[in-house]
């Protein structure tokens, strides 16, 4: 719009909760509307009407005592407004609003083109539109465009901060005496705080008017009245500044279920992109793009508004989340999605062979004249979701033509196709997007490289069956069980655990599995353990939640399997190898795999021969794996040597592995000093790096604390000044004889210990010697 619009409406609303910069953050009613008519032609103020509007109230008591409270309130009502007026309703109060501005306009009779003015976006953008759209009324048209007073006055002023602007400062700046009071975002607006507000924006604009300003009213502020659904390609730039992330959908929210949340802000075309899970399903929250940041920072202050029951969280996003939804570069989903006005509906189950044909017969009724639902552009509307071979995964969308249309469709969800019942939703573009890029992204079978050095023995992952099982394994944990709990549970037993011997099984994400394991002394204290307290109730001190817990005795090469990622099951049917229950690590690995998994043998590169001469003492771990001492071993002799491998080699392993022992170990047990007679020499750590300004033998203390040694071990501080290139100042070497085990030879095993923090802040490097 470049022409000069004949009036300008000022209109101030007021709601029972917050005002000024916080206007409708609280999601309070709208309970007060006052607006004047403003001739731009002739410069005339017209009547200052005023709307007050009553709170909706379910409860009867509530609502009489609401009615007595409104006669005494109306009687001392003084804003000095020309025109009060009491409604029942929101939407009695904008179709009242649109009869007195009709009425006002045609008796002026100097034009027709009318547009509204107010302070600020918040009275349309953040009160009007969000509470008309949770009721579901329809908004009068002239409320879809305004004009902002202060970006008005920008024009004129280009150094003025917008969000440092107020009536006041305008006032101010332009001569202007104001009697309007200076809101306080946190107080209760007075009655006649509104009026005096809406005669200093009227005055505002007249000067604006008036020379040497003559300022012209056009390009006013819109407001979406739909949302617009499109495509989105990974490689437009998208700013960080106008993408936020709402968490708390519910899970059968559409993209126009959050345009509606969103109401008053304008959302950019394909900007609602709900987040999938890893089973495809929605989880509940969605990246939405803005078309600017002043529209994103409005719907941070939406945080916690309700959609239905359920409030809505809102976050900060970037623009690199917002393309991981919603972007895709395939040409068929952006001709699929290119159609305007489309709605789009989600099948999920479908037959493998199901073709484009059935699916159009799926969505014929028998009868048709009712429930009418074709599909729009025959096959061309149908989209199958599929590997990247080609094969079908079930998934398809569809598109329909309309509203009533996608509705009679979704009637069908869970009728048969075939042999199977069909799901049905709703569904987004951005959905779309995410669903064929999940798909065609992924790999079906992961190619692992080459090793660099094919001299690894065929050493099975699974222990040998027929060890010493002196150890527990307690499987159906309660979820909040503490290590505390357990012992509890242990009872007698407890005297009978091996120094820093109970292990928590982790899940993936670091949860607790509910599993754990218990070293033992011997293995006839385990098996009486384990029929004494197997199916036991095991009660949680943190949790109100009890289970029985089975108790199950195993070896210490099984609880290592386990920790290293593999599978324990004591139902002996069906398994692979007798008496033992077991299954190997999950490897993906060529060169970490099992022999029983079906890869192509690898020629070897270097021969062992040679290896051993080339790499002394890694050819000879290879070539002759050490087994760990009995009564020291955390993990098994068969992967320990994959351990080493990947420590000294830097090859990456794909096992899940759970270390909580020992850093995880009991801490009401008290410290159990192993034993001063050892049978093996011990072994030298080094560390290097260590602070200066630090405690000395205390600090190495705390640093190794959760491993053992023996009381005569000896902490040697390096000198100052020395000629080995190895020992340089600040580091000391520690004597050990049980930090993580010995070796059968009496050498010291060749895996170095992993990094530990130091009070400081720095990192030990524990390497043996």
């Amino acid at each position: 719009m470049t022409a000069q619009v004949d009036y300008l409406v000022v209109v101030f609303t007021a709601t029972s909760g917050t005002s000024g910069e916080w206007l409708g953050s609280d999601e309070k009613e709208l309970g007060q509307l006052v607006w004047q008519l403003v001739d731009v032609k002739n410069k005339k103020l017209g009547k200052v009407n005023e709307l007050l509007i009553k709170p909706d109230l379910t409860d009867s008591e509530e609502k009489q005592e609401d009615e007595e409270e409104e006669e005494d309130s109306t009687e001392q009502h003084n804003s000095g407004a020309d025109c009060v007026t009491s409604v029942e309703s929101l939407e009695t109060a904008l179709n009242m609003f649109h009869l007195q501005l009709s009425n006002e306009v045609n008796s002026a009779g100097t034009g027709t083109s009318v547009s509204l003015c107010t302070d600020g976006q918040l009275h349309i953008r953040q009160v009007i539109h969000p509470e008309a759209a949770n009721k579901s009324i329809l908004v009068p048209d002239c409320f879809y465009s305004f004009f902002d007073i202060r970006k008005e006055f920008k024009k004129h002023f280009p150094s003025s901060d917008l969000k440092a602007l107020n009536v006041h400062v305008i006032a101010d700046s332009l001569g202007i005496p104001s009697d309007a009071l200076i809101l306080d975002p946190e107080a209760i607006l007075p009655p006649e705080a509104a009026v005096q507000q809406v005669r200093t924006i009227a005055s505002i604009v007249l000067e604006l008017l008036s020379e040497p300003f003559c300022h012209i009213f056009s390009d006013p502020e819109k407001v979406n009245d739909k949302f617009e659904s499109g495509t989105c390609s990974k490689m437009e730039k998208v700013s960080d500044n106008t993408v936020i992330r709402a968490r708390g959908l519910p899970w059968q929210s559409s993209d126009q279920d959050i345009a509606r949340f969103f109401r008053g802000l304008n959302i950019a075309k394909g900007g609602a992109a709900l987040c999938l899970n890893a089973q495809g399903r929605r989880n509940g929250e969605a990246l939405v793009r803005f078309i600017n940041e002043e529209h994103r920072d409005l719907a941070l202050q939406r945080h916690k508004h309700h959609m239905g029951n359920r409030y809505i969280e809102v976050y900060k996003a970037t623009g690199d989340d917002f393309l991981k939804i919603a972007g895709g570069t395939s040409s068929e989903v952006a001709m699929f999605l290119s159609r305007d006005d489309q709605i789009i509906v989600r099948m999920r189950g479908l037959p493998f062979t199901v073709t484009q044909e059935q699916v159009l017969s799926f969505f014929t009724p028998e009868d048709e004249l009712k429930d009418m639902c074709p599909v729009s552009g025959g096959t061309d509307g149908i989209l199958f979701v599929r590997y990247p071979d080609g094969r079908p995964t079930g998934d398809a969308f569809v598109l329909f033509s309309c509203e009533d249309h996608a509705q009679n469709a979704l009637k069908k969800h869970k009728e048969i196709l075939g042999r199977r019942y069909i799901e049905l939703f709703k569904s987004t573009a951005a959905e779309v997007q995410q669903v064929l890029n999940r798909y065609s992204s992924a790999p079906l079978i992961p190619v692992a490289p080459a090793p660099l050095l094919s001299v690894l023995p065929a050493v099975p992952l699974l222990p040998p069956p027929g060890t010493l099982r002196n150890c527990l394994r307690l499987r159906g944990l309660p979820y909040t069980a503490s290590i505390d709990d357990i012992l509890t549970f242990l009872g007698e037993f407890i005297q009978d655990i091996r120094p820093h011997g109970v292990h928590m099984v982790l899940n993936q994400q670091g949860r607790p599995s509910g599993d754990c394991f218990i070293q033992m002394i011997s293995a006839e204290r385990a098996h009486m353990a384990s029929q004494l307290l197997h199916k036991q109730v095991m009660t949680s001190q943190r949790g109100q939640n009890s289970r029985y817990v089975e108790v199950f005795p195993c070896s210490a090469e099984e609880m290592g399997l386990v920790l290293m990622g593999g599978s324990l099951s004591h139902t002996h049917a069906r398994t692979q190898r007798s008496g033992t229950g077991l299954s190997p690590p999950p490897c993906k690995s060529r060169r970490l795999s099992p022999p029983l998994y079906s890869f192509a043998a690898t020629p070897q590169i270097l021969a062992a021969e040679a290896a051993a001469t080339l790499y002394p003492p890694f050819g000879q771990v290879l070539l002759a794996p050490r087994h760990l001492a009995p009564g020291h071993a955390y993990y098994p002799a068969s992967t320990q040597l994959y351990m080493n491998m990947n420590m000294n080699m830097n090859m990456n392993m794909n096992y899940s592995a759970y270390y909580p022992s020992p850093p995880g170990s009991p801490t009401t047990i008290g410290f159990f000093p192993s034993p001063s007679a050892m049978t093996s020499p011990g072994g030298l750590v080094r560390m290097p790096g260590l602070p200066y300004p630090s405690n000395g033998v205390k600090d190495i203390i705390n640093a190794v604390q959760g491993y053992q040694y023996p009381p005569e071990d000896a902490l040697v501080h390096a000198p100052m000044h020395t000629q080995d290139p190895w020992q340089s100042p600040g580091e000391v070497s520690v004597l050990s004889s049980s930090l993580i085990g010995q070796s059968n030879g009496g050498e010291a095993a060749v895996m170095p210990l992993p990094l530990m923090n130091k009070p400081a802040g720095q990192f030990l490097d524990l390497s043996l010697l």
